[in-house]
């Protein structure tokens, strides 16, 4: 294998919509700047995400100079929603997690009801330093998580993909893949490794910044999504359970929490530490 290095670096500004690569990132305690900030909420307060509104992937939410959005997508005119004026919170409901946030304006409202077909809110986590601790199994005290599905960063390698893709291939849904990187929406992607060579890792260093590997990302039907078009299949959860089933998860990729801050580049080496 050559020097293991950051290939791609990924931040989603709205939880749900299409990833925005970067070539350099700020990382902040609680993950990557600008990184899942903002999110969709029901008129019950639960997150609103792919998995039950696969047709949110092609939605882009680019991210403004001071934090707000440009909100485009097929067949809708763009937007520009600004960080929300702090003041009367909403909880957000994200997996059982109660959050308070800062919801958008009605524009936002109307332009992201008309986007699902349903009734929806865009929120803003205003304070992401005290708003929403990491999951206590998995934590040190003060540890905090934007609107990431459970951990600030999710790291993947590219040869875990080749490798997977070539257990597709040699499956019974093979006209599905290779299915690419975009379906498991990876924070940081690194290459030069050995498939799977994560798995093993306790603690890693991208350039500067040292993150420790709290658990393994177990994989939900999101990475069955076309990210292009919102169209569903069965891979890649069917080879992954039938390949990279540890207890009750589908494995691929490692979550992160951030030990420093500071920036990481395309390019950067990734040392493993522990």
């Amino acid at each position: 294998m050559g020097t293991a290095e950051l290939r791609s670096i990924h931040i989603h500004p709205v939880k749900a919509f299409r990833p925005v690569g970067l070539r350099e990132a700020v990382v902040e305690p609680w993950g990557l700047a600008g990184d899942r900030r903002w999110v969709l909420i029901d008129d019950g307060g639960k997150v609103v995400t792919q998995r039950q509104r696969p047709h949110l992937a092609p939605a882009v939410a680019e991210l403004l100079p001071g934090g707000g959005l440009r909100l485009s997508a097929p067949g809708h005119e763009p937007l520009t929603v600004p960080v929300p004026v702090p003041g009367t919170t909403v909880t957000v409901d994200i997996f059982g997690d109660k959050v308070e946030a800062v919801a958008a304006g009605d524009a936002a409202h109307a332009w992201c009801s008309a986007l699902v077909g349903a009734e929806v809110r865009l929120a803003h986590m205003d304070d992401p330093a005290t708003r929403r601790p990491v999951d206590p199994a998995f934590a040190r005290p003060g540890e905090t998580v934007s609107f990431a599905d459970g951990f600030p960063l999710l790291l993947t390698s590219l040869s875990s993909l080749d490798s997977l893709n070539s257990l597709i291939a040699e499956g019974d849904r093979a006209e599905e893949g290779p299915v690419p990187m975009n379906r498991f929406r990876p924070s940081v992607v690194v290459g030069g490794t050995a498939a799977w060579a994560e798995d093993d890792w306790q603690r890693v260093a991208i350039g500067e910044v040292s993150f420790r590997v709290a658990k393994p990302c177990g994989r939900c039907v999101v990475t069955t999504t076309d990210q292009d078009t919102g169209a569903r299949g069965k891979e890649p959860l069917r080879t992954l359970g039938r390949h990279r089933r540890f207890g009750g998860s589908l494995v691929f990729g490692q979550n992160l929490v951030p030990e420093t801050t500071g920036t990481v580049r395309l390019g950067d080496p990734v040392t493993i530490l522990e």
